[in-house]
C-alpha cells in the first residue's frame, strides 16, 4: 500500500494545457497577498500518485490551518489537516487514523496563518510555463521536508495545481477544477475528533 502521504504530499505534473505564449511573472507579493485573501476554498481535483495511478475528489480549503480532501470511489480515502494534524482516514479499514504533523508537510506553506513568499531561503524557484507562474517554495528551517510547487493563473491571480515532493523524493500532481471561495463551512468539517466518532459510529 502507498504511503498515505504521498496521495497528498508527492509533487505534481504540470498537467494543464499551456499555451507557447509567455505570460509576465505574477510577482512573490502579489502571489503572497492572494493567499492570505484565501480565507475558504473549495474546488474537484484530479490527482496523480508517484506511481502513476490517479484519483480523484474534493478538496476544501480553510485557512488557517485546515483543509480536507475527500477521494471518491474506489478510493474512499479521506484526509483532514486541523490542529497542526494531518490524519488519513481509510475507508476500507476498521483501524484509528494515520497522523502526522502538518508542519512536516509542504502543504503546511500555504496553510500558514500568514503567508511570506518572500521569506530568505523560501522560494527556490519562480518561472513562467506558458500562461502559467510556477512557484517552488520550502519551509528555510526545514528544507529536508520537502517542496511545494505551486502554478498559478494571472488576471486575476488563482491557484491552479500544486506539485508536491515529499521527504522521500515521492512526487504526486493535484490538479484543480474551478475554485469556488467564500463558502462557510461547520468547524466538524476539519475535525478529527468528530471524523473519526463519526466513522465509529458507521461501523
Amino acid at each position: 500500500m502507498m504511503n498515505p502521504l504521498r496521495l497528498l504530499f508527492a509533487p505534481l505534473a504540470l498537467a494543464l494545457t499551456v499555451s507557447p505564449a509567455l505570460a509576465e511573472k505574477i510577482p512573490l507579493a502579489q502571489i503572497s497577498s492572494y493567499l492570505n485573501s484565501l480565507r475558504t476554498a473549495e474546488a474537484p481535483f484530479q490527482q496523480t500518485n508517484a506511481d502513476g495511478s490517479t484519483s480523484s475528489g474534493t478538496v476544501i480549503i480553510r485557512r488557517p490551518g485546515r483543509m480536507r480532501f475527500e477521494y471518491g470511489p474506489p478510493d474512499r480515502t479521506l484526509v483532514l489537516a486541523s490542529g497542526g494534524q494531518v490524519a488519513v482516514f481509510d475507508g476500507k479499514s476498521n483501524q484509528p487514523p494515520e497522523q502526522y504533523p502538518l508542519k512536516k508537510t509542504p502543504l503546511n506553506l500555504i496553510l500558514a496563518a500568514k503567508v511570506d513568499l518572500s521569506r530568505d531561503k523560501m522560494v527556490v524557484g519562480h518561472t513562467e510555463s506558458g500562461p502559467l507562474t510556477i512557484v517552488t517554495a520550502q519551509d528555510p528551517q526545514n528544507p529536508e521536508y520537502g517542496t511545494l510547487q505551486l502554478a498559478f493563473s494571472a488576471n486575476p491571480v488563482v491557484l491552479k495545481q500544486w506539485v508536491v515532493t515529499d521527504e522521500a523524493g515521492g512526487r504526486t500532481t493535484v490538479v484543480l477544477g474551478p475554485l469556488e471561495t467564500g463558502k462557510s463551512y461547520r468547524p466538524s468539517t476539519f475535525s478529527i475528533h468528530a471524523e473519526a466518532e463519526r466513522q465509529k459510529r458507521r461501523k
